[in-house]
């Protein structure tokens, strides 16, 4: 049986914030800060402070080479899903008024 067959079966989307989130990817798949570093092409303190949040969340360029490192689509963090909706709400003004309107 390969390694593939032991990995714990992760839902498509976290409700965590970033950092909870790769954490548990991490353990999940027994990455290392290191390790997680030389995949994405990133250093091993920058992310060890994303994921105790002393800085922000990253550009979703960098948050896509996370993902992909990790095994998951870009989409599994909440603030990649949130920046998406923000970019398209963006190019639509009335739907924005619409939401405020039901939401406020």
């Amino acid at each position: 049986m390969g390694g593939a067959g032991l990995m714990a079966k992760r839902r498509k989307y976290s409700d965590d914030s970033f950092g909870p989130t790769i954490e548990r990817l991490m353990v999940d798949t027994g990455t290392t800060y290191r390790g997680l570093a030389d995949k994405a092409d990133l250093s091993a303190g920058y992310l060890n402070h994303i994921v105790h949040g002393n800085r922000p969340v990253p550009s979703n360029d960098v948050i896509e080479r996370i993902a992909t490192s990790l095994g998951v689509e870009p989409e599994h963090f909440r603030e990649y899903r949130i920046r998406v909706i923000t970019d398209k709400l963006e190019r639509m003004p009335e739907l924005i008024d619409r939401l405020y309107k039901r939401l406020a």
